[in-house]
């Protein structure tokens, strides 16, 4: 509609509003001053009336007083003729008419507004989107030239999920490649893995790269309150689909509707299970569907139904996983594009430090680079913001406020420092990169490590990091005679990762067998009940080995601290003095109280046999978020890693 009718249409409305207030409010004004018709007679025959003005059977009256008074008299003859005894002024005027416009609001306001709303509802069904009587619409939005275009080329660190995704362009823009040795274009390919690692990005690439309509939908859009609106916007998508074929369409979080059927305590979701058939039948149903090419996103394939799964649904299942090392200097790469960076960042630094991130993470990281930079006015991003911007990121803001007592300031640093030094004399463990006793979000203090990046955990490995686990809880009942709250989440991520070892791996006497229970979810359609395929007498010594395992590597902590307590007591001096130690600073420590040591090599000897490195180099490298040591003070919670694992 034209603004201007609106506009004129709006202040028709609020005229005809104010008219009638105006005579409501007149009426009630007359209406205080009414009088009865004995009242009336009764100021005739006491001769306080001047004037009437007879109008109908309507009389208004004005007294002695000059007051005005309005009564509603029968029919009277003799009335006339009281009033000429009495000497009252008498005026006949003919009965009062209601205003032509108010006759006509009357009689044919009931009819405009049903007119109205029946007008609205009819725009509302033919103008589609989001309006009322359009929710069998699908919500699908096509993309056009005119929006910003995510190409490959904005995409780095999954190059093998771009070159299957590659194909599907390629397909659609020359058939006749495929097609002349009888191939055929798939229907569907879901792309699965962590969230952040850029299965929707990689979604917006396609519509960059295909020349051929592009049609985008979260899952959520297609469920609504209303009975069989899921499905009938299913078939809605697929009907334009078939219109603008070839082309594409991109399902983001399809487990909004993909999820397995009969789910739950007390039977499905009808809706979303209509909504999911429906889904079926047009990817792999009676009509042909050439040309359209379903591709869907998701981090819960685990949840998905199995039809939907089968070939000639998703005929391909692509896996967006974590990026590796240069996977994420690429990500890095990408992003600095955006940013002036000064000529001292190395990507690759910043890459080996931050192992288990996602490309979303690394996102985040450069962008509190630039807003810290931003913040001290810089013309550059330097190593320095990339480093405060993951100990941001990792361990929240730093506390400088709060007031420690020097008590648990010593403590601290004790727990870190046996954390730290359990890990380093201990074979086969990972880099200790910082030992920090400053508080940082709800840390009081970390040890931080740089993981080495493998396929395969071993047992000799796991075992380690266990009595590094409780590498802080001894050393503080060696030095002190006692022990605090502040190992609760050492212990507990120690449990977690010793239960695992006996009871899913096998790295036990009771020998390769499986049993952990499947932590099933109720509302995914499995078994409420949880079975133990296992007797009484097995739980015990699954207890007994789990028990074991932490005894046997907590006295490896022990034995390892206290012979080298001459390099704890050191080590806890320069953290009180320094507050932060690099992994480089520690070995210089224990190489001058203990020259005859000889240390362990790492894996990063291993890579680098003549590995000298400066004390700057190694400040730029960064502690991982997966590989932690926290002292909580009494909290078994942390900052967690997206990808966090159950030794973290």
């Amino acid at each position: 509609m034209n603004p201007f009718y609106k506009n004129m249409a709006l202040w028709l409305v609020i005229t005809l509003m104010m008219v009638m207030l105006y005579n409501l409010f007149s009426q009630q004004q007359l209406t205080q001053n009414e009088i009865s018709y004995s009242e009336f007679l009764s100021m005739v025959e006491a001769d306080r009336v001047a004037e009437v003005i007879i109008q109908g059977q309507e009389i208004r009256v004005t007294d002695l007083n000059r007051s005005n008074f309005k009564i509603y008299a029968p029919h009277d003859p003799a009335l006339i003729q009281r009033l000429k005894d009495k000497g009252v002024a008498i005026t006949a005027k003919p009965p009062a008419e209601s205003p032509w416009y108010m006759s006509v609001l009357v009689s044919w306001f009931p009819m405009i507004v049903l007119i109205g709303v029946w007008v609205f509802f009819m725009r509302q069904m033919q103008s589609g989107g989001g309006k009322a009587m359009s929710f069998g619409k699908s919500r699908a939005r096509l993309s056009s030239d005119q929006q910003e275009k995510v190409t490959f080329d904005d995409v780095a660190g999954i190059d093998e999920a771009k070159e299957e995704l590659g194909e599907i362009v390629d397909f659609l823009r020359d058939p006749k490649k495929f097609t002349r040795l009888g191939g055929r274009i798939p229907k569907g390919v879901l792309l699965m893995g962590p969230p952040g690692t850029g299965k929707t990005l990689l979604g917006r690439a396609i519509a960059g790269e295909a020349d051929v309509p592009f049609f985008n939908i979260s899952g959520s859009d297609f469920v609504e309150m209303f009975v069989g609106v899921g499905a009938s916007r299913v078939r809605d998508l697929f009907v334009q689909g078939k219109k603008n074929a070839p082309c594409i369409i991109f399902i983001d979080e399809i487990d909004a509707v993909g999820r397995h059927r009969g789910a739950g305590l007390g039977g499905g979701h009808d809706e979303r299970e209509q909504t999911l058939n429906q889904l079926l039948v047009e990817m792999d149903g009676f009509e042909s569907n050439e040309g359209v090419i379903l591709i869907s996103a998701t981090n819960r394939p685990d949840v998905l139904d199995p039809a939907l799964l089968r070939p000639g649904r998703f005929d391909r299942q692509v896996v967006v996983s974590l990026p590796d090392i240069r996977g994420r200097e690429k990500i890095l790469r990408v992003h600095m594009k955006r940013t002036p960076i000064a000529s001292d960042v190395d990507p690759m630094v910043i890459a080996k430090g931050t192992p288990g991130f996602s490309g979303a993470d690394l996102e985040n990281l450069v962008n509190e680079a630039a807003l810290l930079a931003a913040k001290r006015d810089k013309e550059r991003l330097d190593m320095m913001d990339f480093e405060e911007s993951k100990d941001k990121v990792y361990m929240g803001l730093e506390r400088k406020s709060k007031v420690i007592k020097e008590e648990d300031r010593l403590t601290t640093a004790y727990h870190e420092g046996g954390h730290a030094l359990v890990a380093r004399l201990i074979p086969g463990t990972d880099v200790v990169n910082k030992i920090t006793i400053i508080p940082r979000g709800r840390a009081a203090g970390i040890t931080w490590f740089l993981p080495e990046e493998r396929e395969f955990r071993y047992k000799d490995q796991l075992e380690a990091e266990l009595s590094i686990a409780f590498g802080g809880r001894v050393a503080e009942e060696i030095v002190f005679n006692r022990i605090s709250t502040g190992a609760s989440n050492d212990i507990k991520k120690a449990t977690e990762l010793a239960q695992q070892m006996v009871r899913s791996w096998g790295m036990s006497e009771l020998g390769p067998l499986f049993f952990a229970k499947d932590e099933e979810q109720v509302f995914l359609g499995r078994e409420i009940a949880q079975h133990r395929d296992y007797s009484e007498e097995t739980a015990k010594k699954i207890d007994k080995e789990v028990k074991n395992l932490v005894t046997r590597s907590y006295e490896r902590a022990r034995s390892v601290l206290t012979n080298h307590l001459d390099v704890l007591h050191k080590l806890a001096e320069q953290l009180l003095e320094k507050e932060t130690i690099l992994g480089a600073e520690m070995d210089e420590i224990i190489r001058q109280v203990r020259p005859d040591i000889q240390l362990p090599k790492t894996h990063a000897d291993k890579e680098e046999p003549h590995r000298e490195k400066p004390q700057k180099e190694e400040a730029q490298k960064e502690k991982p978020k997966d590989k932690s040591k926290s002292d909580n003070q009494g909290s078994s919670e942390k900052q967690p890693a997206p990808d966090a694992t159950p030794d973290e």
